[in-house]
């Protein structure tokens, strides 16, 4: 019997950051940003601005707060994050990667299953949606698909 404090099973180490594809890897890394604190979310904006354009920058940056925000407010438990400069990845960052790319590339069926991992199963098409709006901007914005098949990010009020 161990005497170590059990690490929460969303945290469990499933690979690396760098064995994800760039929407995966981008989604863990915003991910982290978001709930890091005023100034990485500074941060974030700012590379935005820089990779995006400014044209583009706002509505991400919108559409993946939404998509945060909402986890955050609608979650099972709070999603479990590695450090800002881990190269793991952990369980719970696996599951928000798949689901914003399941999402926006159209795998509706794997982007509930995925959702209603992170929130209740009620909430889970929402999630999915949001997953949806903001994976399809974040695809253009990386170049990973061409501007005529995106969608306006979605906007949500969240109580």
């Amino acid at each position: 019997m161990s005497s170590a404090a059990p690490h929460p099973r969303g945290g469990v180490t499933v690979g690396t950051l760098s064995e994800l594809p760039p929407l995966e890897a981008g989604a863990v890394i915003y991910l982290r940003h978001w709930f890091s604190g005023e100034e990485t979310r500074a941060q974030m904006r700012r590379d935005f601005e820089v990779n995006f354009g400014p044209e583009f920058a706002d509505a991400a940056f919108e559409a993946f707060g939404c998509l945060c925000n909402f986890c955050a407010t609608h979650g099972r438990r709070p999603l479990v994050r590695h450090g800002m400069t881990c190269k793991c990845l952990g369980a719970d960052e696996n599951c928000f990667a798949n689901l914003l790319a399941s999402a926006a590339e159209g795998q509706q069926d794997d982007a509930h299953v995925l959702a209603s991992l992170i929130v209740t199963p009620r909430k889970a098409p929402e999630l999915a949606q949001l997953a949806s709006d903001c994976g399809l901007l974040m695809q253009q914005i990386m170049g990973l698909q061409p501007p005529a098949q995106t969608a306006r990010p979605a906007t949500a009020t969240l109580h």
